[in-house]
């Protein structure tokens, strides 16, 4: 019993946060400014931290695999609350088809960053013969015909034109979770039904928010590059506003999944009530 206050308590809370009309049309702003300003916590964080190393569990587990761990947890948590509103197999899949949207727009952008990177950068390969240097630099052998990967693999130094795929996808996590799990707080506040699953499953929605957030900000501290990182937060922002501020406000159709809630909540109340709720998605 006090575990399922505990529960309700924490779930009323982040879903009246997540559903607020403020921070959904800021939160895009404040995660541009952690991009942006993010780099200077670098002055202030010890290089001998657990996080200052690449090989922390939290990135090997997490941040490799993180569009897994997003559409795990927020597929889960749209599907259950979708089908637990109209028990409709077809309006499932309509909604769960805007992770596959934001999955194929990620992959894609991924491929033409390699595509751009092998293009416009070469090999080196550093002397480690001799003392001469240029600018403190040691002097380098360039390789030609290498690609990235093969470079990499070689022991070799890799320099051409980056945009950071992981900021580029903690971004896009972090600003597609906060649209789906908004979602969240109107349904409560029409009398939704509110079981104990559903409200685990928001949880952790939150909690793997929160986790982004908090990798998104170690990246930044503890291994800036400037500009990749902000070209890579950049493209995470505009793919969003793509979406969800562009093409899923054209509402559902064989060619749009529509917005998150768009089809569900005017079961509990006016369509009025509904169009109050998609006007929170824009600026």
């Amino acid at each position: 019993m006090f575990l399922n206050t505990v529960l309700v308590v924490l779930t009323d809370l982040a879903a009246r946060l997540l559903g607020n009309k403020l921070f959904r049309q800021h939160f895009h702003l404040l995660l541009s400014a952690v991009v942006m300003f993010g780099p200077a916590l670098n002055l202030w964080v010890s290089p001998h931290s657990i996080f200052a190393k690449r090989s922390h569990f939290l990135y090997r587990l997490f941040l490799r695999s993180g569009w897994g761990w997003t559409c795990i947890f927020v597929g889960s948590f749209v599907f259950l609350l979708s089908f637990s509103i109209r028990r409709s197999l077809s309006l499932c899949i309509r909604h769960l088809s805007r992770l596959a949207v934001a999955g194929g727009l990620w992959f894609g952008f991924c491929k033409l960053l390699d595509l751009l990177e092998n293009a416009t950068g070469s090999c080196y390969e550093p002397l480690h013969t001799g003392t001469e240097v240029t600018n403190g630099q040691p002097l380098l052998v360039l390789r030609e015909g290498e690609s990235k990967a093969e470079c990499l693999k070689a022991g070799m130094l890799w320099r051409g034109y980056e945009v950071s795929e992981d900021v580029f996808l903690l971004c896009l996590c972090c600003l597609l979770l906060a649209e789906e799990m908004a979602v969240f707080g109107p349904y409560l506040s029409l009398g939704g039904i509110s079981d104990a699953p559903l409200r685990i499953l928001f949880l952790f929605c939150v909690l793997l928010l929160c986790l982004w957030i908090f990798l998104l900000l170690c990246l930044l501290a503890y291994f800036p590059q400037f500009p990749t990182q902000l070209l890579g937060g950049a493209l995470g922002c505009l793919s969003w506003r793509g979406l969800y501020q562009g093409w899923y406000r054209l509402g559902p159709s064989w060619y749009c999944p529509g917005r998150p809630g768009q089809g569900l909540l005017n079961t509990k109340t006016s369509p009025e009530a509904e169009d109050a709720l998609n006007h929170n998605h824009c600026n």
